[in-house]
């Protein structure tokens, strides 16, 4: 009987950095259960078995309870162990703060930070009685600096940050590593969705998702604790991040995302 493969869960795998992780896990011998709001997880799913891997498309939205729900349901239903969890899907939103409909806010708190510790949650819980697993969150190199309009996207990286790095150092001795994978700005869809178009972030140099998702993957394998991935730029910026104060921080950032800085 032929061994079974590894599991791994990626959400926002339809396209951008969880897409290309979900292609790295499949590249790598692993079977995929990608989640995404769209349809477009059908499509991307058929892409991941042409790579070898039985693949379970859910589409679902993660910014609901249910949703999540869902999404492990499916994953348990299998009958099989999870191997690595890559919790990706996110949203951002921009903009003069006050003049932000709440609705957006909240539902991107829901999305990136609700429901990033609720999947974590149901994972961890398994990988933890089965002594092993491997967690990767999604953060930012926005999570080193307050995030001037985009206020609440920058501070649930920073909360994805420092969950995973706290979450870490909990499950240190049971098998289970959590890794944080902190980008730059990406050529992915993001900008657009946000409505960064005219600012300098959304004009600017972008990285590869490709390869941000590929240190992703190897600094997961490897165990690491976070990983600042694509260009020599954004490790330059996330180091120097470390020293400048806090208000500096947010006023060099206010350059690059105010609406109208292009």
């Amino acid at each position: 009987m032929a061994q079974q493969k590894p599991l791994a869960v990626v959400t926002g795998a339809s396209s951008g950095i969880g897409y290309e992780l979900a292609r790295e896990f499949a590249r790598n011998g692993f079977d995929l259960v990608v989640a995404a709001e769209n349809a477009g997880i059908a499509r991307a799913a058929q892409d991941f078995e042409g790579l070898g891997a039985q693949v379970e498309p859910v589409q679902v939205d993660l910014a609901d309870y249910a949703g999540v729900e869902q999404l492990w349901g499916r994953t348990t239903a299998l009958g099989r162990s999870v191997d690595a969890v890559a919790v990706n899907a996110g949203v951002g939103v921009s903009g003069d703060f006050p003049s932000i409909e709440l609705d957006n806010d909240l539902k991107l708190i829901d999305l990136n930070v609700r429901s990033a510790v609720h999947l974590a949650k149901r994972a961890s819980r398994q990988m933890v009685d089965q002594g092993r697993g491997r967690i990767l969150f999604t953060s930012s190199i926005a999570a080193t600096q307050p995030g001037p309009f985009e206020a609440t996207y920058a501070a649930s990286k920073a909360f994805l940050l420092s969950f995973s790095e706290a979450l870490r150092n909990e499950l240190k001795e049971t098998g289970v590593t959590v890794t944080a994978l902190m980008p730059g700005p990406t050529d992915t869809r993001f900008f657009d969705r946000a409505g960064m178009g005219d600012t300098k972030l959304g004009v600017g140099p972008k990285d590869d998702p490709a390869e941000v998702a590929r240190d992703g993957f190897e600094a997961l394998m490897k165990g690491k604790d976070h990983v600042v991935a694509g260009s020599m730029r954004n490790k330059v910026l996330a180091g120097s991040a470390k020293a400048a104060p806090e208000h500096i921080k947010a006023e060099l950032h206010r350059r690059l995302s105010e609406p109208g800085s292009a």
